[in-house]
């Protein structure tokens, strides 16, 4: 038996929940792992794990061994990298998940920059703007706009994305353009809907000005959960947008959308990176999140500082 593929196979299944789930994150057979785990539990004289048929729960001694495993997981890494200058050019496969308009607009037109900085670092990039289960899909961490309501992950504030609210010339031809926000609540008035992954629903925008304060839900003909569409479907005329700077400053510019209610204000939408809380941040991972927060300062800085973990 291997003790390292051991204590890796038991920390990912005590992570996952799942001996199916493990093997597949590690890229091997759930009879691999199922016998790791076995001969880990005949090495130490002490069930570490409760199986079902339904379920895998990790057992008192088993927390209290895990607990210790990840600690010497992080600092067996560690001292990998410190090796060879590992340190000062990290190396090794990063998974990571960005939104869909992030990725298209920013980070993917940045990241030979990144690849000229860190060669040995192989990115796999999920694409997407739905919600990730880091641990079961093994995911080392997020990129994600709005609050985050997961208050188990560890997070990293990068930036406050700047809001504006637009709509195609087209649409204005047909409804009219609004002077208030409230008029986007009346029936020949459409928005274009955003349906969270979080919850399936799209939410009311709070906008302000001087002392006035509002909520706009709006009604729709569309709503979508995926950012791209989202800005195609407002270029297309099917209703008013609210879009981050960095998602609509090229389109204002060529006269495709036109900015609404200049004279109100919006709270500016916070960007984590969000990683799970026993996940070792490892040199590759940290410099990655570093490199966003670098490329974030000059797109969307924050305004006010603030971050539950760094």
């Amino acid at each position: 038996m291997d003790r390292f593929d051991a204590m890796q196979a038991f920390a990912r299944v005590v992570e996952t929940r799942s001996f199916t789930q493990a093997a597949e994150t590690l890229h091997m057979s759930k009879t691999s792992v199922t016998q790791l785990v076995q001969q880990l539990e005949a090495r130490l004289r002490v069930q570490l794990l409760n199986r079902t048929t339904r379920k895998v729960n990790v057992t008192a001694d088993g927390a209290a061994y895990y607990e210790r495993v990840v600690r010497l997981l992080a600092d067996m890494d560690d001292a990998e990298t410190s090796l060879s200058g590992a340190s000062a050019s990290p190396r090794g496969r990063l998974r990571v998940d960005v939104p869909t308009p992030l990725a298209r607009m920013l980070l993917v037109p940045a990241l030979p920059a990144f690849h000229a900085r860190y060669p040995d670092i192989q990115l796999d990039m999920g694409v997407s703007d739905r919600m990730v289960d880091l641990i079961g899909e093994n995911v080392d961490c997020v990129v994600r706009g709005g609050e985050l309501t997961d208050q188990s992950l560890m997070a990293r504030r990068v930036g406050d994305l700047q809001l504006k609210v637009c709509a195609a010339p087209d649409y204005l031809e047909r409804a009219g353009t609004p002077s208030h926000p409230r008029e986007l609540e009346d029936t020949h008035h459409r928005i274009v809907g955003y349906h969270w992954s979080r919850t399936g629903k799209t939410f009311p925008y709070a906008m302000r000005r001087g002392g006035e304060h509002i909520e706009v839900q709006g009604r729709y003909v569309l709503a979508v959960d995926d950012g791209n569409a989202y800005l195609a479907a407002g270029l297309a005329g099917l209703g008013v947008l609210w879009l981050p700077d960095y998602m609509c400053k090229a389109h204002l510019a060529r006269g495709e959308l036109v900015p609404l209610f200049e004279d109100w204000q919006l709270d500016p939408m916070p960007m984590y990176v969000a990683f799970p809380p026993n996940r070792h941040v490892s040199a590759k991972l940290r410099v990655f999140i570093d490199w966003i927060a670098e490329l974030m300062a000059h797109q969307a800085p924050v305004v006010v500082r603030g971050r539950r973990d760094s």
